[in-house]
C-alpha cells in the first residue's frame, strides 16, 4: 500500500513553510531587485538590480554545497556547524532537524528540503540588503567574489551562533526572525565594505534622484507582504504563534511608516515617498527579532520607536561630518542596522511570556516563550555586540583579500557612464520603434 508521505510530515506545516519561503524569495526577486532599480539614479538601475539577482543565484549554490550545514548542521565549533552538502536524496526527503538546537523545539514536521530552501531565502536576502550600501560604484567582479566568501565565512557564523544551536543560543539570546542574524549583520558589513570601496562620484553624491518611484513602491510593497513569510515562517509550524507574528509584523510596520511620514512632514514641510519606504523598512526590520515574542501593544511600541530612532539615525547621525565620510548609498546602516539592533534589544524589554512559540504539556506547560527583563536585555546586548564585532573584522579581512586580486571599485570611466559601460545595457534605452539608442545619440 502506497502512502503520500511519512507519518512525521504534517502537510499543513509543510505547505506553510514552502509558501513562507516563497514569500521571502519574492522579497529578493523581484522585491529588492525592483526596489534598488527604482531608487537609484537612472544610470545605475541595471547594475543595482543585477547585483541583487546575481547574489540570489550565487547564494543558492553556496548554500546547498556547504553553507547550509555550516549554519544549521552538526556542531563543529561553538559558533559553526560542520560544512557539507545538502543535496543527497535521503537528506532532502528525510525529516528536518537542527541537531544542535533540537532539544529546544518539537520534532519538525516537514522534510530537510523545505528547511534548506526556507533558510536559503533568508541567507540570500541578507547579502542583497548588504549590497544596498555599495550601489553606484562597487566593481561587479569584486561583488561576484565577495558574495560567496561573505556567505561562507561571515553569515554562517552568526546564523549558527543564534539559530543553529550555537553558543549565543545556549546562553539564551533570541532573534525570532533575523534582526541580528540578518539585518544587523548586513548593515554592519555593508558599512565596512562601503568605507573600503569609497564613495560614489561627487556628482552622484550631490544629485542622485530615484529614476522610478513607482517601481520603487512596487518593490516596497512586495517587501512588506513578503515579510509575512519572513516572520510568519519562523515558528516552523503553521501554529498560533505564526499567525501572531504575521499580525505583529503588519502592526509595527504600519505604525513606523505613519510616524516616519509625520516626522518628515514636521521636519521638511511635506511627506516623502522615499521617507515612507524607509519608514516601512525600519518597521519591518525592528519587529523582526521579536515578532513572535511580543504582543500587539509591544508591536505598536516597536513600530513607533522604529519611526523615530532610525529616522534620527538616517537624517541626523549619518549626515554628521564623521558618519558622512562613509557613503552608504541607501542608508542601510539606519534602516536595517539601527532598526535591527533596536528591535533586538527591545525584545529584552517587551517580550511577553504569554506569547507561546510552542505549547507545553504536563510538567512543561505552558510552553516555550521569552520573558522581558534585565537578564534577557543583557543577553540581547551580548548577541548584538558579537554580530557587530565579528562582521566588522570579518568583512574587513575579506575585502582586503579581494582587493589583492581585483579592484574593489569601478574605474573612473565606468563611474562616469554607469550601466552601459558595466553591462552594455541601459534601463530605458529604447526609442519609439523599440530600437536601442546608442549612449549620447538622439532618438530618430
Amino acid at each position: 500500500m502506497l502512502i503520500p508521505s511519512p507519518k512525521w510530515l504534517d502537510t499543513g506545516s509543510n505547505a506553510w513553510q514552502l509558501a513562507a519561503a516563497t514569500f521571502v524569495a519574492l522579497q529578493s526577486v523581484p522585491g529588492l531587485v525592483v526596489l534598488y532599480g527604482g531608487l537609484v539614479k537612472k544610470k545605475w538601475a541595471i547594475n543595482s538590480a543585477f547585483m541583487a539577482i546575481y547574489a540570489f543565484a550565487a547564494v543558492m549554490i553556496v548554500w546547498v554545497l556547504w553553507a547550509y550545514n555550516m549554519a544549521f548542521g552538526t556542531q563543529w565549533f561553538p559558533f559553526l556547524g560542520m560544512p557539507g552538502p545538502a543535496t543527497a536524496a535521503l537528506f532532502e526527503t528525510g525529516q528536518a532537524n537542527v541537531p544542535a538546537a533540537a532539544a529546544g523545539m518539537p520534532p519538525l514536521a516537514f522534510p530537510m528540503a523545505t528547511m534548506t530552501y526556507f533558510q536559503f531565502v533568508f541567507a540570500a536576502i541578507t547579502v542583497i540588503i548588504l549590497g544596498g550600501s555599495l550601489l553606484g560604484r562597487m566593481s561587479f567582479k569584486a561583488w561576484v567574489i565577495f558574495v560567496p566568501l561573505w556567505m561562507t565565512f561571515i553569515y554562517t557564523v552568526g546564523c549558527f551562533s543564534i539559530w543553529g544551536g550555537g553558543w549565543l543560543s545556549a546562553l539564551g539570546a533570541v532573534d525570532f526572525s533575523g534582526g541580528f542574524v540578518i539585518h544587523l549583520a548586513a548593515a554592519t558589513s555593508g558599512f565596512v565594505a562601503a568605507a573600503m570601496v569609497g564613495p560614489r562620484l561627487q556628482r552622484d553624491l550631490d544629485h542622485f534622484p530615484p529614476n522610478s518611484l513607482l517601481m520603487a513602491l512596487v518593490g516596497a510593497g512586495i517587501l512588506w507582504l513578503g515579510w509575512n513569510g519572513f516572520n510568519g515562517g519562523d515558528p516552523y509550524f503553521a501554529n498560533a504563534d505564526a499567525a501572531a507574528a504575521v499580525l505583529n509584523t503588519n502592526i509595527a510596520t504600519a505604525a513606523a511608516l505613519l510616524v516616519w511620514i509625520l516626522i518628515d512632514s514636521l521636519a521638511y514641510g511635506k511627506p516623502s515617498v522615499v521617507g515612507a519606504i524607509n519608514g516601512m523598512i525600519a518597521g519591518l526590520v525592528a519587529i523582526t527579532p521579536g515578532a513572535g515574542y511580543v504582543n500587539g501593544y509591544g508591536a505598536i511600541i516597536i513600530g513607533v520607536c522604529a519611526g523615530i530612532i532610525p529616522w534620527l539615525a538616517l537624517n541626523k547621525l549619518q549626515k554628521t561630518k564623521l558618519m558622512s565620510k562613509v557613503d552608504d548609498t541607501l542608508g542601510v546602516f539606519s534602516t536595517h542596522g539601527v532598526a535591527g539592533l533596536m528591535g533586538g534589544l527591545l525584545v529584552g524589554v517587551l517580550a511577553d511570556p504569554n506569547m507561546l512559540v510552542y505549547i507545553g504539556t504536563d510538567k512543561d506547560a505552558p510552553g516555550v516563550s521569552v520573558t522581558g527583563g534585565l537578564h534577557q536585555l543583557l543577553l540581547q546586548c551580548y548577541a548584538g555586540a558579537f554580530i557587530i564585532v565579528f562582521n566588522v573584522i570579518g568583512t574587513f579581512i575579506i575585502m582586503k583579500i579581494i582587493s589583492i586580486f581585483v579592484s574593489l571599485r569601478m574605474p573612473e570611466s565606468m563611474l562616469q557612464i554607469g550601466d552601459d559601460a558595466v553591462h552594455g545595457e541601459e534601463a530605458y534605452a529604447l526609442d519609439g520603434d523599440g530600437q536601442r539608442v546608442a549612449p549620447g545619440a538622439p532618438a530618430e
